[in-house]
């Protein structure tokens, strides 16, 4: 499910909606998926010679997600009213929906407020714009125009962080190491992968269900408690979002053994999801194992009558839920089919591992 957060931030005028508590899991799908966030690099033992597990706590745990960008997200163009017409100086820049601003003139830009304040400085000259675009740096110039309440905009509605709610996969009880989602964090307006600057695992509680129906997925809501951190998230990555906790809330629970790509099979299996207040298995069909798929492993449908009448099938916010077979943790949810929220798509817990293990020993290094 796809994970979108604050709404675009117009201009440079808005304030964000950052301190928000309550939030809906459903304003964030387009195929749908579930999510979670703030980063920072794991703790000083990491070890870079540290192993995969083969045995891991299968979550099932919902938590709030929020998370910084390293760089302020571009997520569309717009138009300045000056007293001459409307101007659109960043469109004719050359700057694009998805571009990362990173630094403009010698400033770092890590927030909103950077940005403004580089631009009230300028006071209507020109300005060097650097941007990141497909893992490309470009450098660009914009001339700010001068709107009708006298103040200088770029032309460009921005976003700078994201929070959400989404669903823990595996702890590792030997390191902390866990993941989340089993897809990445993306602007869903902009279409980006969020480059990540810090993020953290916060508590949340699901205050209602809205069921999915064909054409509309449906979608978890519920509240996210910024006081309590569970863990600090180190990566983003097209096969979920990776952190380290200390939290025993987290940490609490039976290990299984890790089931490898190749032990999945079409049959019988089960998700956990802590939706009802408790983590509690519920029934599904493994219908189809996907070869050369890198994001998308198996296609699943949910068969437990419990679960379809609490919330349709698969909703906003279980992506991530995991998926048991033959006793061991084979992967987590993904996506829900809007037009069959019963069915959906299923990741590789052993990808999910080569991209938390990889990136973690990358950080540490």
């Amino acid at each position: 499910m796809k994970f979108r957060i604050f709404p675009p931030d117009r201009r440079e005028n808005k304030k964000r909606a950052a301190e928000k508590t309550i939030l809906s899991a459903s304003k964030n799908i387009l195929l749908a998926s579930a999510i979670v966030l703030f980063i920072s690099a794991p703790p000083a033992e990491a070890s870079a010679a540290r192993s995969m597990p083969t045995e891991l706590i299968p979550s099932g745990k919902i938590v709030g997600i929020s998370v910084k960008s390293d760089g302020v997200v571009v997520v569309s163009l717009g138009e300045v009213e000056t007293a001459s017409g409307k101007a659109a100086p960043a469109a004719d820049a050359g700057i694009l929906s998805g571009d990362i601003i990173k630094s403009i003139g010698r400033e770092k830009i890590v927030s909103i407020d950077d940005i403004k304040s580089s631009i009230r400085a300028a006071d209507g000259k020109e300005i060097a714009v650097r941007v990141e675009r497909s893992g490309r740096s470009l450098q660009l110039s914009v001339t700010p125009a001068l709107n009708l309440n006298g103040s200088y905009e770029l032309g460009v509605w921005l976003r700078d962080g994201l929070a959400g709610m989404g669903t823990v996969t595996f702890v590792d009880p030997k390191s902390g190491i866990l993941g989340v989602l089993g897809h990445p964090i993306n602007d869903a307006d902009a279409r980006v992968m969020l480059p990540l600057k810090s993020g953290m695992l916060l508590g949340a509680s699901v205050g209602s269900i809205v069921k999915g129906r064909s054409g509309t997925p449906g979608q978890l809501q519920g509240n996210l408690d910024f006081e309590k951190k569970l863990a600090t998230i180190y990566s983003n990555t097209d096969c979920g979002i990776f952190g380290v906790t200390e939290n025993e809330e987290l940490i609490r629970g039976q290990a299984i053994p890790v089931g490898l790509k190749k032990d999945i099979r079409v049959g019988e299996a089960s998700i956990v999801s802590d939706i009802s207040g408790e983590p509690e298995r519920y029934r599904i069909e493994i219908l189809r194992v996907y070869s050369g798929s890198e994001e998308r492993n198996m296609l699943i449908a949910v068969t437990d009558e419990r679960l379809i009448s609490r919330t349709g099938g698969i909703v906003q916010g279980m992506s991530g839920s995991p998926i048991i077979q033959d006793g061991k943790l084979i992967g987590a949810v993904t996506h829900v089919l809007v037009n069959e929220p019963v069915k959906g798509y299923g990741i590789s817990v052993e990808k999910m591992l080569e991209k938390a293990f990889y990136t973690e020993r990358q950080m540490a290094a």
